[in-house]
């Protein structure tokens, strides 16, 4: 397919909730990215920021959903279901995912010329302003290289071979719509759940590393411990994935002694810190891992997604 007509068979779609001055930043990166506003759906989950304003000022088609109804994996399967109809494609951004240039979706879109990729995902790299700390993390998870992968490779790489982000993704919408669409049970991780569904059904994820986003999260301890509670309770929800592919605590590890030869070159008085900050993610991943034993109001207060938790039937 032409480069024209590819752009005619996606839609772009980013959940917005008070995006703030990143979201205003990141929608003006992405008008000059796309060929027409019309391929944009932003779905507005009640701001009170006028982060709708912003998209409606950008030309973006608007829908606006009550924020009690919003869920990371429902919410997108919705959007799919409602804007890409007939469509091949559909990109996924969030509100602070500021796309780097304005090829990087359609070099994305590329990915799909390989008729085995079902769905790929961009890299991302730190803003501008980022600490030590997010600066890594957006570093060790996105690598300068692309790579296609399949089941074959959960052999060589363990639970990274389903690693994937809707801060900036696109799916083939037959494939994604094959291997059931997205969960709407997980309190997160409905991109690694379609990742591990797409590799398990036959289909290649492809990480296209020429194609950019600035995204890294300045957390503190205390957020890291309630995100890495969420990543726990997302694991004890679908334990086949740790089955298929392996459990992660062996590329945790790597990512400690990463971040310590990183703070000792970049930051060596934060060096205590990652003794500090990784200890708050074990244990709050641990809990999370333990969740259904553990007092609903107790699970709200750990978790960083805590809408989640008042609308959950376990």
């Amino acid at each position: 397919m032409s480069e024209s007509t590819v752009w005619k068979q996606t839609r772009v779609v980013i959940p917005v909730y008070n995006g703030g001055s990143r979201w205003r930043e990141a929608a003006a990166a992405l008008r000059a990215a796309v060929p027409d506003s019309t391929y944009v759906v932003v779905v507005d989950s009640g701001s009170s920021d006028g982060s709708d304003r912003v998209a409606l000022s950008q030309g973006f088609e608007l829908r606006r959903i009550d924020s009690t109804a919003f869920n990371h994996g429902r919410t997108r399967q919705w959007a799919v279901e409602e804007f890409c109809a007939g469509k091949q494609f559909v990109v996924l951004l969030t509100q602070d995912a500021v796309l780097d240039d304005s090829e990087s979706i359609t070099r994305l879109l590329r990915s799909f010329e390989d008729t085995r990729v079902g769905a790929a995902y961009g890299r991302q790299l730190p803003h501008h302003n980022a600490r030590p700390f997010e600066a890594h993390a957006a570093l060790f998870n996105y690598r300068q290289h692309s790579e296609t992968r399949s089941l074959a490779d959960a052999q060589r790489l363990g639970i990274k071979a389903a690693f994937f982000s809707n801060s900036y993704a696109a799916y083939r919408v037959p494939a994604l719509i094959q291997c059931g669409g997205f969960p709407g049970h997980l309190i997160v991780g409905e991109d690694a759940y379609v990742a591990m569904r797409m590799l398990t059904s036959g289909w290649c994820v492809r990480y296209c590393a020429d194609s950019c986003v600035r995204h890294s999260h300045a957390y503190s301890i205390g957020a890291e411990m309630q995100r890495y509670f969420d990543f726990g309770v997302m694991h004890a929800q679908i334990p086949e994935l740790l089955e298929q592919f392996g459990h992660p605590e062996g590329e945790g590890m790597r990512f400690v002694l990463s971040e310590l030869r990183y703070m000792w070159y970049s930051a060596p008085w934060l060096l205590p810190q990652v003794a500090i900050r990784n200890a708050a993610k074990y244990l709050g991943y641990r809990l999370g891992r333990a969740f259904t034993g553990l007092p609903r109001g107790l699970c709200r207060r750990l978790s960083m997604t805590k809408i989640y938790w008042s609308v959950i039937q376990r």
